[in-house]
Protein backbone atom coordinates (compact mmCIF):
# COMPACT_ATOMS: atom_id res chain seq x y z
CA UNK A 1 0.00 0.00 0.00
CA UNK A 2 1.02 3.62 -0.53
CA UNK A 3 1.03 6.49 1.91
CA UNK A 4 -1.27 8.50 -0.36
CA UNK A 5 -3.87 5.72 -0.04
CA UNK A 6 -3.70 5.98 3.74
CA UNK A 7 -4.04 9.76 3.51
CA UNK A 8 -7.15 9.27 1.38
CA UNK A 9 -8.55 6.74 3.87
CA UNK A 10 -8.10 9.19 6.75
CA UNK A 11 -9.52 12.09 4.72
CA UNK A 12 -12.71 10.15 3.91
CA UNK A 13 -13.11 9.19 7.57
CA UNK A 14 -12.69 12.81 8.70
CA UNK A 15 -14.90 14.38 6.02
CA UNK A 16 -17.54 11.68 5.55
CA UNK A 17 -17.69 12.52 1.85
CA UNK A 18 -15.67 11.53 -1.22
CA UNK A 19 -15.99 15.03 -2.64
CA UNK A 20 -14.78 16.80 0.51
CA UNK A 21 -12.04 14.20 0.99
CA UNK A 22 -10.88 14.88 -2.57
CA UNK A 23 -10.64 18.59 -1.78
CA UNK A 24 -8.67 17.79 1.37
CA UNK A 25 -6.07 15.70 -0.48
CA UNK A 26 -6.10 17.93 -3.59
CA UNK A 27 -7.37 15.40 -6.12
CA UNK A 28 -10.65 14.39 -7.76
CA UNK A 29 -13.55 12.39 -6.32
CA UNK A 30 -13.10 9.55 -8.89
CA UNK A 31 -9.41 9.31 -7.92
CA UNK A 32 -10.34 9.13 -4.24
CA UNK A 33 -12.88 6.40 -4.98
CA UNK A 34 -10.29 4.42 -6.96
CA UNK A 35 -7.69 4.76 -4.19
CA UNK A 36 -10.20 3.57 -1.61
CA UNK A 37 -11.14 0.52 -3.69
CA UNK A 38 -7.48 -0.36 -4.23
CA UNK A 39 -6.81 -0.12 -0.49
CA UNK A 40 -9.86 -2.22 0.38
CA UNK A 41 -8.83 -4.85 -2.19
CA UNK A 42 -5.32 -5.02 -0.75
CA UNK A 43 -6.49 -5.22 2.86
CA UNK A 44 -9.34 -7.59 2.08
CA UNK A 45 -11.89 -5.66 4.17
CA UNK A 46 -14.56 -3.07 3.50
CA UNK A 47 -13.65 0.23 5.12
CA UNK A 48 -16.80 2.32 4.55
CA UNK A 49 -20.53 2.04 4.06
CA UNK A 50 -22.36 4.49 1.78
CA UNK A 51 -25.34 5.92 3.68
CA UNK A 52 -27.69 8.92 3.29
CA UNK A 53 -25.44 10.62 5.87
CA UNK A 54 -22.35 10.03 3.76
CA UNK A 55 -19.41 7.67 4.03
CA UNK A 56 -19.50 5.91 7.40
CA UNK A 57 -16.57 3.73 8.55
CA UNK A 58 -17.34 0.06 9.06
CA UNK A 59 -16.16 -1.69 12.21
CA UNK A 60 -13.04 -2.73 10.32
CA UNK A 61 -12.60 0.85 9.10
CA UNK A 62 -12.80 2.23 12.62
CA UNK A 63 -10.30 -0.35 13.85
CA UNK A 64 -7.79 0.43 11.09
CA UNK A 65 -8.19 4.22 11.13
CA UNK A 66 -6.04 4.71 14.23
CA UNK A 67 -3.34 2.46 12.74
CA UNK A 68 -3.40 4.47 9.51
CA UNK A 69 -3.02 7.73 11.44
CA UNK A 70 -0.08 6.30 13.40
CA UNK A 71 1.58 5.16 10.19
CA UNK A 72 1.20 8.59 8.59
CA UNK A 73 2.51 10.28 11.73
CA UNK A 74 5.57 8.01 11.74
CA UNK A 75 6.23 8.77 8.08
CA UNK A 76 5.96 12.50 8.78
CA UNK A 77 8.37 12.24 11.71
CA UNK A 78 10.87 10.32 9.57
CA UNK A 79 10.63 12.90 6.80
CA UNK A 80 11.03 15.73 9.31
CA UNK A 81 14.05 14.03 10.90
CA UNK A 82 15.68 13.66 7.51
CA UNK A 83 15.05 17.32 6.75
CA UNK A 84 16.57 18.29 10.09
CA UNK A 85 19.66 16.20 9.33
CA UNK A 86 20.01 18.06 6.04
CA UNK A 87 19.52 21.35 7.86
CA UNK A 88 16.66 21.97 5.48
CA UNK A 89 14.03 23.76 7.55
CA UNK A 90 12.35 25.72 4.81
CA UNK A 91 8.99 26.56 3.35
CA UNK A 92 5.86 28.53 4.14
CA UNK A 93 4.08 28.00 7.47
CA UNK A 94 0.43 29.11 7.66
CA UNK A 95 0.17 30.50 11.18
CA UNK A 96 -3.16 31.46 12.74
CA UNK A 97 -3.14 34.29 15.28
CA UNK A 98 -5.53 35.91 17.73
CA UNK A 99 -5.51 39.32 19.43
CA UNK A 100 -2.65 41.73 18.80
CA UNK A 101 0.92 40.88 17.69
CA UNK A 102 2.55 42.48 20.75
CA UNK A 103 0.64 40.27 23.20
CA UNK A 104 1.60 37.22 21.13
CA UNK A 105 5.28 38.22 21.02
CA UNK A 106 5.19 37.66 17.28
CA UNK A 107 8.03 40.09 16.75
CA UNK A 108 10.35 37.96 18.89
CA UNK A 109 9.25 34.78 17.12
CA UNK A 110 9.91 36.36 13.72
CA UNK A 111 13.37 37.53 14.77
CA UNK A 112 14.35 34.06 16.00
CA UNK A 113 13.09 32.45 12.79
CA UNK A 114 14.94 34.96 10.62
CA UNK A 115 18.19 34.35 12.51
CA UNK A 116 18.07 30.53 12.55
CA UNK A 117 15.82 29.51 9.69
CA UNK A 118 15.87 32.26 7.05
CA UNK A 119 14.16 29.97 4.52
CA UNK A 120 11.05 29.61 6.71
CA UNK A 121 8.31 32.14 5.94
CA UNK A 122 5.20 32.77 8.01
CA UNK A 123 1.83 33.51 6.46
CA UNK A 124 -0.30 35.01 9.25
CA UNK A 125 -4.08 34.79 9.42
CA UNK A 126 -5.94 36.47 12.27
CA UNK A 127 -9.28 35.27 13.64
CA UNK A 128 -11.15 34.17 16.73
CA UNK A 129 -9.70 31.18 18.57
CA UNK A 130 -12.41 28.72 17.53
CA UNK A 131 -11.89 29.73 13.89
CA UNK A 132 -8.12 29.19 13.97
CA UNK A 133 -8.52 25.87 15.81
CA UNK A 134 -10.99 24.62 13.20
CA UNK A 135 -8.70 25.80 10.40
CA UNK A 136 -5.79 23.79 11.83
CA UNK A 137 -8.03 20.73 12.14
CA UNK A 138 -9.11 21.10 8.50
CA UNK A 139 -5.50 21.48 7.36
CA UNK A 140 -6.01 25.09 6.23
CA UNK A 141 -3.46 26.29 8.81
CA UNK A 142 -0.29 24.53 9.93
CA UNK A 143 -0.28 25.90 13.48
CA UNK A 144 -1.90 28.66 15.50
CA UNK A 145 -2.13 30.67 18.67
CA UNK A 146 -5.49 30.25 20.39
CA UNK A 147 -7.16 31.11 23.68
CA UNK A 148 -8.40 27.88 25.25
CA UNK A 149 -9.49 26.41 28.58
CA UNK A 150 -8.63 22.89 27.41
CA UNK A 151 -5.52 21.02 28.51
CA UNK A 152 -5.70 18.87 25.40
CA UNK A 153 -7.62 18.67 22.12
CA UNK A 154 -8.04 15.36 20.33
CA UNK A 155 -5.70 15.02 17.38
CA UNK A 156 -3.79 18.19 18.27
CA UNK A 157 -0.58 19.07 20.03
CA UNK A 158 -1.55 21.84 22.47
CA UNK A 159 1.06 23.76 24.46
CA UNK A 160 -0.06 26.16 27.18
CA UNK A 161 2.11 29.28 27.01
CA UNK A 162 0.73 31.75 29.55
CA UNK A 163 -2.45 32.31 31.59
CA UNK A 164 -4.71 35.11 30.37
CA UNK A 165 -6.90 37.09 32.79
CA UNK A 166 -10.38 38.12 31.63
CA UNK A 167 -12.31 41.04 33.16
CA UNK A 168 -15.60 42.89 32.75
CA UNK A 169 -15.45 46.31 31.13
CA UNK A 170 -18.12 49.02 31.26
CA UNK A 171 -18.88 52.15 29.28
CA UNK A 172 -17.67 55.14 31.30
CA UNK A 173 -21.17 56.67 31.77
CA UNK A 174 -22.44 53.37 33.21
CA UNK A 175 -19.48 53.05 35.57
CA UNK A 176 -19.84 56.64 36.77
CA UNK A 177 -23.60 56.35 37.25
CA UNK A 178 -23.43 53.04 39.13
CA UNK A 179 -20.28 52.96 41.30
CA UNK A 180 -21.65 50.15 43.50
CA UNK A 181 -22.89 47.92 40.67
CA UNK A 182 -23.79 44.40 41.87
CA UNK A 183 -23.45 41.18 39.88
CA UNK A 184 -27.22 40.96 39.51
CA UNK A 185 -27.40 44.55 38.23
CA UNK A 186 -24.44 43.90 35.94
CA UNK A 187 -26.17 40.99 34.21
CA UNK A 188 -29.23 43.15 33.52
CA UNK A 189 -27.21 45.66 31.50
CA UNK A 190 -26.92 45.60 27.69
CA UNK A 191 -23.95 43.45 26.67
CA UNK A 192 -21.59 43.12 23.74
CA UNK A 193 -21.01 39.41 23.24
CA UNK A 194 -19.02 37.23 20.85
CA UNK A 195 -20.06 34.21 18.73
CA UNK A 196 -21.20 31.09 20.66
CA UNK A 197 -18.00 29.11 19.97
CA UNK A 198 -15.71 31.92 21.16
CA UNK A 199 -13.83 31.43 24.44
CA UNK A 200 -14.95 34.89 25.64
CA UNK A 201 -18.55 33.79 25.15
CA UNK A 202 -17.91 30.68 27.26
CA UNK A 203 -16.70 32.81 30.16
CA UNK A 204 -19.49 35.33 29.69
CA UNK A 205 -22.03 32.53 30.06
CA UNK A 206 -20.25 31.41 33.25
CA UNK A 207 -20.51 34.95 34.63
CA UNK A 208 -24.26 35.00 33.98
CA UNK A 209 -24.66 31.51 35.48
CA UNK A 210 -23.01 32.82 38.66
CA UNK A 211 -25.84 35.33 38.91
CA UNK A 212 -28.45 32.64 38.27
CA UNK A 213 -29.28 33.99 34.82
CA UNK A 214 -28.90 32.83 31.22
CA UNK A 215 -27.01 35.01 28.79
CA UNK A 216 -29.23 36.10 25.92
CA UNK A 217 -27.32 37.09 22.83
CA UNK A 218 -27.70 40.69 21.78
CA UNK A 219 -25.05 42.82 20.15
CA UNK A 220 -22.20 40.64 18.89
CA UNK A 221 -18.61 41.50 17.98
CA UNK A 222 -16.29 39.31 15.93
CA UNK A 223 -13.03 40.30 17.62
CA UNK A 224 -11.64 41.63 20.90
CA UNK A 225 -10.86 44.96 19.30
CA UNK A 226 -14.49 45.22 18.20
CA UNK A 227 -15.70 44.41 21.74
CA UNK A 228 -13.44 47.12 23.14
CA UNK A 229 -14.61 49.66 20.57
CA UNK A 230 -18.30 48.88 21.16
CA UNK A 231 -17.93 49.10 24.95
CA UNK A 232 -16.10 52.42 24.57
CA UNK A 233 -18.97 53.64 22.35
CA UNK A 234 -21.45 52.94 25.15
CA UNK A 235 -23.18 50.01 23.44
CA UNK A 236 -22.87 47.70 26.44
CA UNK A 237 -20.60 45.88 28.88
CA UNK A 238 -18.12 43.33 27.55
CA UNK A 239 -15.38 40.87 28.47
CA UNK A 240 -11.79 41.67 27.54
CA UNK A 241 -8.31 40.42 28.30
CA UNK A 242 -6.93 42.29 31.32
CA UNK A 243 -4.11 43.93 29.32
CA UNK A 244 -6.58 45.24 26.71
CA UNK A 245 -8.97 46.44 29.42
CA UNK A 246 -6.20 48.24 31.33
CA UNK A 247 -5.04 49.93 28.15
CA UNK A 248 -8.60 51.06 27.42
CA UNK A 249 -8.96 52.35 30.97
CA UNK A 250 -5.68 54.28 30.77
CA UNK A 251 -6.88 55.85 27.52
CA UNK A 252 -10.13 56.97 29.17
CA UNK A 253 -12.23 54.75 26.88
CA UNK A 254 -13.89 52.45 29.42
CA UNK A 255 -13.83 51.25 33.03
CA UNK A 256 -13.03 47.88 34.60
CA UNK A 257 -15.63 46.35 36.93
CA UNK A 258 -13.65 44.76 39.76
CA UNK A 259 -16.29 42.33 41.01
CA UNK A 260 -15.33 39.41 38.76
CA UNK A 261 -12.35 37.84 37.03
CA UNK A 262 -11.74 34.67 35.11
CA UNK A 263 -8.79 32.97 33.46
CA UNK A 264 -8.05 31.11 30.25
CA UNK A 265 -4.79 30.22 28.48
CA UNK A 266 -2.88 31.41 25.45
CA UNK A 267 -1.85 28.21 23.68
CA UNK A 268 0.13 27.13 20.63
CA UNK A 269 -1.31 24.23 18.72
CA UNK A 270 -0.72 22.13 15.63
CA UNK A 271 -2.17 18.92 14.25
CA UNK A 272 -0.40 15.82 15.58
CA UNK A 273 1.64 14.00 12.97
CA UNK A 274 1.67 16.91 10.53
CA UNK A 275 4.89 18.55 11.65
CA UNK A 276 7.17 19.38 8.75
CA UNK A 277 10.59 20.76 9.60
CA UNK A 278 9.37 24.32 9.01
CA UNK A 279 6.56 23.87 11.55
CA UNK A 280 9.05 22.38 14.02
CA UNK A 281 11.20 25.47 13.53
CA UNK A 282 8.22 27.70 14.36
CA UNK A 283 7.38 25.55 17.38
CA UNK A 284 10.93 25.89 18.71
CA UNK A 285 10.91 29.67 18.21
CA UNK A 286 7.54 30.02 19.97
CA UNK A 287 8.59 27.88 22.95
CA UNK A 288 11.90 29.69 23.35
CA UNK A 289 10.11 33.05 23.20
CA UNK A 290 7.68 32.07 25.96
CA UNK A 291 10.08 30.23 28.32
Amino acid sequence: MELYQLKTFVAIAKEGSLTRAAERVFTSAPAVSAQLKALEDELGVKLFERTPRGMVPTQAGRSLLEEAERTLASAMRMRSAAEQLRGAAQGVVRFGTVVDPVALRLGEVLVKLAERHPQVTLQLRQGLSFETLAAVQRGELDCAYALSDSEQVEGMELLRLVPVELVVTLPLPVSEAHPGLTLDELTRLPWVGTPPSCILRTHLEKLFAGAGRDYRQGRTADSESAVRSMVASGMGAGLLRLDQAEQGQRNGELAIWNGWRSRTWLCWLAAEGRHASAVEAVRSAVLETWT
